[in-house]
């Protein structure tokens, strides 16, 4: 069939609207018209091959749309079923066993590969071959090839469908975070670093585990606003001072969980200074090379009992994380819509743009 898909051919290039060709979904596949698409930093580092998706390639992993589509042997959903689309996964490894998809064993070549398991892609452009099914869905398109693994059916006749999809990556990455990987107790105390949509969904997270204090470091003064709407308990600007004093200023002791989103090395070390004893520093963060990496002083971990926990997707399993945000968002618990601006597919390298300037905190793009 013919679709709409914003497609990159160049590193760092810009994304160009163009038509190309979906195949029919083969056994297990399901083709969803995409409602709205999510803009995540994951793409961007896609672009810019630190994830080395063959080029030309279609992107996108934020997704939400209508099924149209079936293949053999689906039974999950049905043709006119409302979705959001997530991260593959194979279902038989050790980790999915574990009800811990984002740790599948099959993870990297399922949702970096631009390719089904099998090296075959669903796009083409006039029987040249397009890089799809990245992240299992390539949703940056009028229409996406999903597995019927990594669709979630969801009751959506009283949602906004088209700013659904960010549920799927981002925002489950940054609460599931908070409410899963790091479960944070009530009454517990928390900084986040980062106020993107990432710690700003940590921040909603953090609001329903019910933490006594919630801290938010951003340089961005519009988005210490927001958490603060959103229930942040204290906000901090990196530039007004010292991290740690400003921190702990408010917690003298340090505090007991730290998360981090940017990536950024000094960043993760000013948030391990403001641990307190047997902290847990979760990171989520993409650093901006991928050789970056971490210096700590051993005896200060063994003796304070420090800890840092890696986070994927929030350690969400789909099928039971999305539907439980979803829930919270109807009860007004988890209002990310605060958080959207939408632009239309055509104005993809403005939606980046203007989500570098920080005039838009999470990009969503209707095709």
């Amino acid at each position: 069939m013919e679709i709409q898909a914003a497609i990159v051919r160049t590193a760092g290039g810009a994304f160009s609207v163009e038509g190309a060709e979906l195949e029919a979904p083969r056994a297990g596949e399901v083709l969803v018209r995409i409602a709205g698409v999510g803009l995540c930093h994951t793409d961007l580092i896609a672009r810019d091959q630190f994830i080395p998706v063959p080029l030309p390639a279609i992107l996108g992993h934020e997704g939400a749309g209508i099924v149209e589509a079936v293949g053999e042997g689906v039974s999950k959903v049905a043709v006119g079923d409302a979705v959001i689309l997530g991260f593959a996964s194979c279902g038989h490894c050790a980790r999915c066993d574990e009800d811990l998809p984002s740790y599948c064993q099959s993870f990297p070549i399922l949702n970096y590969a631009g390719a089904r398991p099998d090296g075959s892609s669903a796009a083409s452009q006039k029987g040249a071959r397009v890089s799809a099914h990245f992240f299992g869905q390539s949703s940056f398109a009028s229409h996406a090839m999903a597995n019927q693994r990594n669709v979630v059916k969801i009751d959506a006749a009283d949602l906004p469908l088209e700013i659904m999809g960010p549920l799927g990556c981002g925002l489950q990455t940054g609460a599931g975070g908070i409410m899963r990987s790091m479960v944070c107790p009530a009454g517990s105390s928390l900084a986040i670093f980062g106020g993107g949509p990432v710690g700003l969904a940590a921040v909603m997270g953090a609001v329903v585990q019910q933490c006594s204090t919630i801290i938010l470091v951003e340089p961005i003064s519009a988005r210490r606003d927001m958490a603060l709407e959103l229930g942040a308990t204290h906000v901090i600007d990196p530039n007004a001072g010292d991290v740690a004093a400003q921190i702990r200023a408010i917690v003298p002791q340090g505090v007991e969980f730290a998360f981090e989103t940017s990536g950024q090395v000094v960043v993760v070390q000013a948030a391990m200074t403001c641990l307190t004893s047997h902290g847990l520093l979760g990171l989520v963060g993409v650093p901006p090379r991928p050789d970056d990496s971490l210096s700590i002083n051993l005896a200060q971990f063994i003796s304070l009992g420090y800890r840092i926990q890696g986070i994927i997707e929030g350690d969400s399993d789909l099928d039971g994380f999305i539907p439980q945000l979803v829930d919270l968002y109807r009860q007004g618990r988890f209002p990310f819509d605060k958080l959207v601006k939408v632009f239309p597919l055509s104005q993809i390298n403005e939606a980046i743009a203007a989500q570098a300037r920080g005039e838009a905190i999470k990009a969503v793009l209707i095709p």
